[in-house]
Order: C-alpha cells, then sequence, then structure tokens
C-alpha cells in the first residue's frame, strides 16, 4: 500500500511523474522563492527530476517531502514532510503551500498529521525545523506545532534558525 496520511480535510502522499506541472509551480511560487530558494525547474523536465529526487528520500530514508492535497477534490495544493538533510544531527519537518492556500490553515493541519508520523510511526526521538530568520509565518507555524526555538545555525553558507521538538 502506497504512503498516505490523511485530516480532516488533506490527503497527504508521494509525489509521482504525473505531479510535474504542479511540482514546477509551487518551486518557482514567490514565497518558495523568496524563503526555500531557486530549485532552478524551469519546465516540466525539470520538475521530473526534481521529482525523482524526492522519490529517492522514500527509498533511502523511508520518508521525503510528500504531496498535500485537499480531500475534497484531490487538488493539489502544497508539500509537507521530513528529510535528513546534511548539516543537521536529526531530521527536519519541512512545508510550502500555493500562495492561494496559504492562510487557511493547511500547512499546519498537514505539519501537526507528519509530526505525529514521525515520532509515534517513525518514533523519532527529536525532530527539527530550519527557517530564513524573517519568514514570520514559518517561526509561528513552528511554535504551533510545538517546537521550539533552539538557535541560529548556518547551513550552506545561510544563518537560519533552527527549531527542536524532543520526544522526552
Amino acid at each position: 500500500m502506497p504512503f498516505q496520511l490523511i485530516t480532516e480535510r488533506l490527503r497527504i502522499t508521494e509525489f509521482t511523474s504525473d505531479d510535474a506541472l504542479f511540482i514546477k509551480k509551487l518551486v518557482n511560487s514567490e514565497g518558495w522563492l523568496k524563503y526555500i530558494g531557486d530549485r532552478n525547474v524551469l519546465d516540466e523536465t525539470g520538475a521530473i527530476i526534481y521529482i525523482e529526487k524526492l522519490r529517492k528520500n522514500y527509498e533511502e530514508q523511508g520518508f521525503g517531502f510528500w504531496k498535500v492535497e485537499l480531500l475534497e477534490n484531490s487538488s493539489a495544493i502544497g508539500m509537507c514532510g521530513i528529510i535528513h538533510r546534511d548539516g543537521l544531527e536529526h531530521a527536519d519537518i519541512g512545508f510550502a503551500m500555493l500562495p492561494e492556500f496559504e492562510g487557511k490553515g493547511y500547512a499546519r493541519e498537514s505539519s501537526l498529521a507528519v509530526k505525529d508520523y514521525a515520532l509515534n510511526q517513525l518514533k523519532m526521538k527529536e525532530l527539527l525545523a530550519i527557517t530564513e530568520l524573517n519568514n514570520n509565518r514559518s517561526i509561528n507555524l513552528l511554535n504551533r506545532i510545538g517546537l521550539i526555538y533552539d538557535k541560529n545555525i548556518m547551513l550552506n553558507k545561510e544563518e537560519l534558525m533552527l527549531f527542536k521538538l524532543n520526544r522526552e
């Protein structure tokens, strides 16, 4: 059975090559480019290559960034998930929504489901998150889902805020 999390309004599933046009739109949205960075996904082929990288995480780590879609009509609205990045001791949670779906609680709803999955199904002892220093919406969301600011760190030559959630 393929990976799937269901919440009140959302379905969280693995990306497939069929999601290429959605990925191209998401990773080129204003918020993504401002807070996450340019992934150089310029066309459908670039999006498929990006999805292949996401799928590699599923195979190698058993988790990754997943597609977030509305239950009511299966429309893809964003991504949420966990990955283990080079330079971080533990896996971290991340999320991004298309601009038209921001501010509706979808990032919080999907992040809570992913956090619960990481702690209860994957039995992670600690969950991290990183965000840009001025990304107030993400900072607020991380606090709301239970992650606590720990310190500023340098990752890939960029100063970021590190948040932690300890299971104990």
